[in-house]
């Protein structure tokens, strides 16, 4: 391999604690070396036995050190390493710069448990998911704003689940803006429960993730899970609850401002949306979009904002994520959802 004679060159070398067989490092088939040779084409990697030598451009020799370093921290917390979790470190160091102090590393990001159950944990898996977790923990009120498959309600829910198991809270409400049936739920069949029920089935499916399913029936009968529309939030004040507020996009300004002062002592809200996919009528300014200026400087109100970047689906959605904005962008504000 030839290397660029203008830019500084390095050689390190890695030796991995004999605790862990290089293929928990290198992968199945080395598929995780592969990963990194591929983020990195000006280092050439070579291993024998339990060494590892990088050699090539200065920089990214060093973030190539950096993270091997951390996939063997994470591999030390008993955690497998993943071709995701690497792709995801090196854009964490990537933005870290050199990844020297630069804010949290990837093993912590990737080590960081919110909540166990029914044998698998929930975790953030990107920086910006970190640091929206942990912002719900400093805040009373946090907005969590991004595209799908950003894991925004799908976290907060998980911290509203451990809230109630270690009793920091006595309820969990989740509500939704019945935007899409709008004021026509009544030409829907069936009870009110069968018409709310399609609406919001995303939040059902979470829960189910995160509770034993047969609890679940039990605890909305007690009132200790709430998921209902927004407009059952009026006139209420909810003390002592964990409320997420989903698809706040499609909520109008008079309907966020209801909603956030239903605030009562004890609770915590978090406010999920993104306001690239606003459903509501032309002409009805979006909640969400209007409330980041209002509430930008007030304290203990945090907005988080994530990316195309925290996308934990599959990678494909991330980069639909980003063809829709450049498309939104080069149609201006006539275009797609321009009101």
């Amino acid at each position: 391999m030839t290397h660029s004679p203008t830019r500084p060159q390095a050689r390190a070398q890695i030796t991995v604690p004999p605790a862990h067989p290089m293929v928990m490092l290198l992968g199945s088939g080395d598929s995780l070396l592969r990963v990194i040779e591929t983020a990195f084409p000006a280092v050439d990697i070579h291993v024998r036995g339990n060494e590892i030598s990088a050699t090539g451009d200065a920089a990214d020799v060093a973030l190539v050190q950096r993270l091997f370093d951390e996939m063997v921290l994470v591999l030390r917390t008993g955690l497998p390493m993943t071709e995701d979790a690497v792709e995801r470190s090196i854009a964490m160091l990537r933005a870290n710069g050199d990844g020297g102090d630069g804010g949290e590393t990837p093993a912590e990001v990737l080590t960081q448990n919110i909540l166990s159950s029914r044998g698998r944990t929930i975790r953030p898996k990107t920086l910006n998911q970190k640091r929206y977790v942990d912002a719900i923990d400093r805040h009373t009120i946090v907005f969590g704003i991004g595209p799908a498959g950003t894991g925004k309600t799908y976290l907060a829910m998980a911290k509203a689940v451990q809230a109630l198991q270690s009793k920091q809270v006595s309820r969990i409400i989740l509500t939704r803006p019945a935007v899409e049936a709008g004021e026509r739920l009544g030409f829907l069949p069936g009870t009110l429960f069968d018409k709310i029920d399609p609406y919001l089935r995303p939040l059902y499916d979470a829960l189910h993730d995160m509770l034993d399913p047969d609890s679940i029936p039990r605890l909305m009968a007690a009132g200790t899970i709430e998921v209902a529309p927004l407009a059952y939030m009026r006139g209420r004040t909810l003390n002592d609850a964990f409320i997420i507020l989903d698809e706040a996009q499609n909520t109008s300004a008079e309907q966020m401002k209801m909603f956030l002062t239903r605030l009562g002592f004890d609770s915590k809200i978090v406010v999920t949306g993104d306001v690239t996919q606003v459903d509501l009528p032309s002409g009805t300014k979006s909640g969400l979009r209007q409330v980041q200026e209002i509430l930008q400087d007030v304290e203990d109100v945090h907005f988080s904002r994530l990316t195309s970047e925290d996308v934990v689906r599959h990678k494909l959605v991330g980069r639909i994520v980003d063809a829709y904005e450049k498309y939104d962008h080069a149609q201006g504000p006539t275009g797609r959802n321009g009101k």
